[in-house]
């Protein structure tokens, strides 16, 4: 028999053609004769959480390195913070309605707002300059991939022209990627503990803008990773010195001695989006801007 095939046939061409003709077949094939792969049940077993971690793990690895993100700039912070426009808008209503409840919500939002755009900024500021460096030098921004603070980083790195990412979480209340990250670089996670994973696998620096129960969580665990040796030391910056000092007196778990106090340099604050960025390109001895031949 005088047959030759190419070394690197790729096989896997069979199973995509037959899973097609099965999702447009009106006769659903017995879960026993599924692909393994390719049966929802089987695989949201218990028994194959294992699997499922393992993919969560690869397919944003993958999809990552494919497009060049080896460095990132994770961006964490509200989800509830407006940008000044919409707050002013719903500040702007309340006024017209009347409503006293309404009216305070609105005027916290315009608050918080400058959050927003100074997330926004800083975002701007980081695309910006990794736009400029090369391909395995450039530094990319990375959210949570929500609203608020996420999408003013999304949205301040998007607006340069720059690709972003967006590492979405599935939550019982409905939650959508922003329309800002690259949608070739929005992933969905299922396990909280994958998706903080990889905020951390290719963190340059961890920026931390106010926020609630989730952004402390993801704050704490960094701190502690850092702090116990299980990640390397990355700059760890608290935007906004007035919430985080009235939030927290670090000082309180020095004096207490349930923490050293080189630990408090574990993390610094900042108010100016460029000043925190010098401070990241310092930590590194990385150039200006202008200078940038990465």
């Amino acid at each position: 028999m005088d047959v030759t095939r190419p070394l690197h046939t790729d096989r896997r061409a069979n199973a995509w053609a037959e899973l097609q003709a099965q999702a447009h077949s009106e006769a659903e094939p017995p879960a026993a004769y599924r692909f393994a792969f390719a049966d929802p049940e089987f695989m949201l077993r218990r028994e194959t959480r294992g699997i499922r971690l393992q993919l969560e793990m690869l397919k944003p690895d993958l999809m990552q390195h494919s497009l060049g993100v080896h460095h990132t700039v994770v961006v964490y912070g509200s989800a509830r913070f407006k940008s000044m426009e919409n707050a002013q808008a719903a500040l702007d209503e309340a006024q017209a309605g009347g409503d006293a409840r309404q009216l305070a919500d609105a005027q916290r939002h315009v608050r918080n707002a400058r959050y927003y755009e100074e997330a926004r900024k800083f975002g701007r500021i980081v695309a910006e300059y990794g736009q400029r460096c090369s391909q395995q030098e450039r530094i990319f921004v990375c959210t949570g991939g929500g609203p608020g603070i996420m999408e003013a980083a999304n949205r301040g790195a998007s607006e340069t022209g720059a690709l972003t990412v967006g590492m979405n979480i599935s939550l019982p209340h409905e939650q959508q990627p922003n329309a800002w990250v690259s949608p070739e670089l929005s992933f969905k996670f299922h396990y909280f503990a994958m998706r903080k994973m990889h905020f951390m696998m290719r963190a340059k620096a961890l920026v931390v803008f106010p926020g609630g129960f989730g952004t402390l969580d993801e704050l704490f665990e960094v701190i502690t990773l850092v702090q116990c040796g299980k990640a390397k030391p990355v700059p760890i910056l608290l935007f906004g010195s007035e919430y985080w000092k009235r939030l927290f007196n670090f000082e309180v778990l020095v004096e207490d001695g349930t923490i050293s106090p080189e630990d408090l340099a574990l993390f610094s604050y900042s108010d100016d989006p460029q000043a925190m960025w010098d401070s990241i390109r310092a930590f590194y001895g990385m150039p200006d801007l202008d200078d940038c031949g990465c």
